[in-house]
């Protein structure tokens, strides 16, 4: 069978100032859409291969819609990083099969050592993943030896495995807010504007690494503030990787989660959404009777052409998907000594926010600990 040659996309996005973030040799290659029939033929083929394997699938909001429409018609998922990583940790199959990107697998594979772990495309990474190399970050983390360092799930098994915390979005806010009841000082990685947004809810002392997402890193303010005048009605829905002029102009600021929460929840009939356009499938699916507009990247202030979706979650393709089941090709590796490093701060992670979850004091649960 020949093999299908993807060409390769440029990514192409302002640089954040400062040293801290090197991401200029980013590319992409992304998979063609296939036929109505190919995609009938890959479908019927990856479920069959998944009951075959005793695989499920775990797929990202981000993604196509095929794979996200797909993981749950198998038993599997579709969810932000948090419920991915607690749902691959618990499931009883002992194959997972991440749609999303890299950092997810190491993740999955982290939490669970003895399964295997597969990727569509194991080149699909994140800016902010390859923003932050853990040569330049340990070296980071020896310069402020007096706090405790929280990093963003968007990283390597190597940085988190030099971390006290690892947060995701939509539980960063009550985590750094506990470290600070706590009396923690606060080095955050690698997502500047992130880090700066939980700044600002909780007073903390943090110092952040100068990174950033390339698609929430490129939405516009005020071309939100001419779409929002077109749309007297609408409420906007912003992920706080967006840069805070942006965030300031939210009437929620949340996780995936939190945004499909309040696009359920709010009295609206239209909806504008800072983050990757890969939302607006469930979005879409979950709310039929709203209208979703995706928030402006492009236009009189615009530096580059981000188009509002991940160049490496649109990597992930069904074809990629059946290849792995059928040959057991892109698993996910990670050192075992590393993985049981950067197991410490996921279980803190993982356990605050089921004790919060549950009503219980999750603060009780901070560890008196200092810097990695």
């Amino acid at each position: 069978m020949n093999a299908v040659v993807i060409p390769i996309k440029d990514v192409e996005y302002e640089q954040p100032v400062g040293d801290t973030c090197d991401t200029r040799h980013a590319w992409a290659r992304v998979p063609p859409e296939p036929s109505p029939a190919e995609r009938a033929e890959l479908k019927a083929r990856i479920k069959r291969l998944l009951k075959e394997r005793n695989a499920v699938m775990v797929s990202h909001y981000y993604v196509h819609p095929d794979l996200q429409d797909l993981a749950e018609e198998t038993g599997g998922i579709v969810s932000d990083s948090l419920e991915m990583a607690r749902f691959g940790r618990d499931h009883p199959a002992q194959t997972l099969v991440v749609s999303g990107v890299r950092f997810m697998g190491e993740t999955a594979k982290i939490l669970s050592p003895d399964k295997r772990v597969l990727m569509p495309d194991l080149d699909a990474t994140c800016s902010l993943d390859l923003g932050c190399p853990i040569d330049e970050f340990s070296a980071f983390c020896d310069q402020h030896p007096d706090r405790t360092v929280v990093v963003y799930a968007n990283t390597s098994a190597a940085v988190k495995a030099r971390s006290d915390w690892l947060v995701t979005s939509s539980c960063a806010l009550d985590i750094v807010s506990a470290l600070k009841d706590k009396g923690h000082r606060i080095l955050w990685a690698p997502d500047r504007h992130l880090g700066g947004y939980i700044q600002r809810q909780t007073g903390a002392d943090m110092v952040f690494w100068n990174g950033s997402c390339i698609v929430h890193d490129e939405f516009k303010a005020f071309e939100l503030q001419d779409l929002m005048k077109q749309h007297p009605g609408a409420k906007v829905l912003v992920h706080p990787e967006a840069p805070a002029d942006v965030v300031a102009l939210a009437d929620a600021v949340g996780s995936t989660s939190a945004i499909l929460k309040a696009a359920r929840e709010m009295d609206a009939r239209e909806f504008i959404v800072a983050t990757d356009k890969g939302m607006m499938h469930k979005l879409r699916t979950l709310n039929p009777g709203k209208v979703f507009l995706e928030a402006p990247t492009a236009g009189n202030s615009a530096t580059c052409k981000s188009c509002a979706h991940c160049p490496w979650m649109a990597m992930n393709g069904l074809a990629g998907l059946a290849q792995v089941l059928e040959t057991g090709a892109n698993e996910v590796f990670v050192d075992p000594a590393i993985g049981v490093r950067a197991r410490l701060p996921i279980d803190r992670m993982l356990t605050f926010t089921a004790a919060l979850k549950n009503g219980q004091p999750a603060g009780a649960l901070m560890p008196e600990i200092g810097a990695a």
